[in-house]
C-alpha cells in the first residue's frame, strides 16, 4: 500500500510538471482569450447594454460546449423595471466535464458580468480593450471575474490537450447578473438543488483577491444590509430665502438622526447592533497577527494620512470581522455644479451596515427602524420618517479546519513554494451563504487576483503572473481535491 501511495504521489507530480509546463506554452492563447472577454460591454447594471451580458453568456457557453462539455443555457426569468416594465435576465450558464462517480465532484462558480466603465472616468487606458503594460493586464473585468473563470476553463483544457483524465469531475455554474445582485440565481439554485447539485460534493468560488503578494484562502465574508431612510415634509421643493426660517427642514431632521448612528471613533451607536457579534478568539487574534499586511502600504495604496485603527490585528479585524456603518449618501438634496437655494421637500439617506457572525439581518432591520424612529420622536418634527431596508444579506464563514482547506494550503504550498494567508473580506458574496444554505455543500474561495487590481475601480488589471500561475493553482487543487475523502 505504501509503495503504491508513493507511485500515486510521483505520478501526481509528472502530472502537474507536464500540465504546468502546457500552460506557460499557451499563455498567449490565454491572454487573447481574456482580450476577447473582455471587449465585450457586459455591465448588467445598464439594461441597455443587457444584450452584450446574454453575448457574454453565449460566448461562455460556446467554449464550454466547444470543449466537449455538457452545456446548458438555463433560463431564470426576466428583471422588473422601475417603469414596470420587463426585461429577460442573461441566461446562466451550467456544464459538466466528467460523471465519474467514484470521483469527487468540484462545483466552480464564476460571473462574467462587469461593473460600469468609461475611458473620462480616469481609465488610464481603453476600458473594454485589453492592454497589456508591464505584465499587466488592463481592462474592465480582467480580475472581476473574467480571468478568474477562464483560468478554470483553461485547467479542464490543459487536462483534455494532454489526455489526462480530470482527477475529478468539474461542474460549472456561470451567471451574468452578479455586480447587481444575482437577480434570478437563488431561485435557479434552489430549482437545481436535487438534479445539477445532488452530486456534487464541493463548491469553489474564485471572485475574489489576496491580501498582499502572498496568496490567500478566503474562508469568510460580511453581509450587507442595506437601508434607505427617507424624511418628508412640505409637499414641495421651497425657496430657502423666502421660507427658510419658518419651516423645520426635512435635510436638517435626516442629517440630525444620521449623526446618531456611529461615534467619531467609529463605535456602531445602534442598540444592540456590537454586542451580537461573535467575539474575537485567542486563535483568530494569533492568525491575523500572522497575516502579511503592511499599513503603510494599505495607507498610501487608498490615499490617506490617517486610519481608524494603527495596529495591524485591530484593522484586519474591524475590516473583516466587526461591523461597520457607511453612510453613502443622500438622495433629494441639491448636488449639482453652482448653487441653489433650495430647502428640499423630501431627502433619502442611503447607508449600510456590513454584518458578521453572530448578527441576523431579519434582527438588524427591526432594530435599525427602532432606534431611528426613537432618535426621530425625540426631535418632535412634523416631518414624516421612512425607514426601510432593501437588502439583508447574510455573512459567511467556513472552518478553516476543514479538508478543503487543507487541500487549498497544499496546492498553494505546490505552485507558489509559499504558505498561504487565511484571510476573510470584508465585503459580501451573498451567493456563497445561499450555496451553504441551499445545497448544504462545502465551499472554498480561492482567489487569484492580486490585491492591487483595482476591482470595480479605474484601471482595473489582473497580472499575468497571477492570471498564469493561478491556472496552475487551479490545477494543482484538482489533484489535491481528489484525495480527500467523500463527506
Amino acid at each position: 500500500i505504501k509503495s503504491f501511495t508513493v507511485f500515486c504521489s510521483l505520478l501526481n507530480v509528472v502530472h502537474y510538471d507536464e500540465l504546468s509546463q502546457y500552460v506557460d506554452s499557451h499563455q498567449e492563447e490565454y491572454v487573447q482569450t481574456l482580450r476577447d472577454w473582455v471587449a465585450v460591454e457586459s455591465d448588467s447594471s445598464d439594461v441597455l447594454r443587457r444584450p452584450d451580458c446574454q453575448r457574454m453568456m453565449d460566448m461562455t457557453a460556446e467554449k464550454l460546449q466547444a470543449m466537449g462539455g455538457k452545456v446548458e443555457l438555463v433560463d431564470i426569468g426576466v428583471q422588473e423595471l422601475p417603469d414596470g416594465k420587463t426585461v429577460a435576465l442573461p441566461k446562466v450558464v451550467t456544464a459538466q466535464f466528467g460523471s465519474d462517480p467514484s470521483k469527487q465532484t468540484v462545483c466552480v462558480y464564476g460571473h462574467v458580468d462587469v461593473q460600469p466603465a468609461k475611458l473620462e472616468d480616469g481609465w488610464a487606458t481603453e476600458p473594454y480593450n485589453l492592454t497589456d503594460i508591464n505584465g499587466n493586464l488592463y481592462g474592465r473585468g480582467a480580475s472581476d471575474n473574467k480571468a478568474p473563470v477562464l483560468a478554470w476553463i483553461h485547467t479542464v483544457e490543459a487536462y483534455q490537450a494532454l489526455s489526462i483524465d480530470l482527477p475529478v469531475n468539474v461542474k460549472f455554474i456561470i451567471e451574468g447578473m452578479e455586480e447587481t445582485g444575482s437577480n434570478g440565481l437563488d431561485a435557479m439554485i434552489v430549482a437545481q438543488k436535487d438534479t445539477f447539485f445532488s452530486d456534487v460534493d464541493y463548491i469553489i468560488i474564485s471572485d475574489c483577491g489576496w491580501l498582499s503578494r502572498r496568496p490567500a484562502l478566503t474562508y469568510g465574508t460580511r453581509g450587507n444590509c442595506y437601508f434607505f431612510a427617507e424624511v418628508e415634509g412640505p409637499k414641495q421643493d421651497l425657496h430657502s430665502g423666502v421660507y427658510g426660517g419658518t419651516v423645520i427642514e426635512p435635510m436638517t431632521d435626516l442629517i440630525g438622526i444620521l449623526d446618531t448612528l456611529i461615534s467619531p471613533s467609529g463605535k456602531i451607536l445602534i442598540p444592540g447592533i456590537r454586542e451580537a457579534v461573535a467575539p474575537l478568539s485567542d486563535e483568530e487574534w494569533k492568525m491575523y497577527q500572522d497575516i502579511e499586511f503592511d499599513i503603510e502600504s494599505f495607507k498610501s495604496k487608498i490615499g490617506v494620512s490617517q486610519l481608524m485603527y494603527s495596529n495591524k490585528v485591530d484593522l484586519l479585524a474591524h475590516r473583516w470581522r466587526y461591523p461597520t456603518v457607511t453612510i453613502h449618501g443622500i438622495e433629494g438634496g441639491f448636488s449639482g455644479p453652482g448653487s441653489k437655494t433650495v430647502i428640499p421637500a423630501k431627502v433619502i439617506a442611503k447607508f449600510s451596515i456590513r454584518q458578521v457572525p453572530n448578527m441576523d439581518p431579519a434582527v438588524v432591520k427591526k432594530q435599525v427602524t427602532d432606534y431611528l424612529n426613537s432618535v426621530f420622536a425625540k426631535r418632535k418634527s412634523p416631518n414624516k420618517l421612512k425607514v426601510t431596508m432593501i437588502i439583508g444579506a447574510k455573512p459567511w464563514l467556513a472552518d478553516t479546519k476543514h479538508p478543503l482547506y487543507e487541500a487549498g494550503k497544499a496546492a498553494v504550498k505546490r505552485v507558489f513554494n509559499v504558505e498561504p494567508d487565511l484571510i476573510r473580506e470584508g465585503g459580501t458574496i451573498p451567493i456563497a451563504k445561499t450555496f451553504e444554505d441551499v445545497t448544504g455543500k462545502s465551499i472554498i474561495m480561492m482567489p487569484i487576483g492580486g490585491f492591487d487590481d483595482g476591482l470595480h475601480s479605474q484601471n482595473e488589471k489582473m497580472s499575468r503572473y497571477n492570471y498564469i500561475e493561478g491556472t496552475k493553482l487551479f490545477i494543482a487543487y484538482l489533484h489535491e481535491v481528489a484525495h480527500l475523502k467523500k463527506d
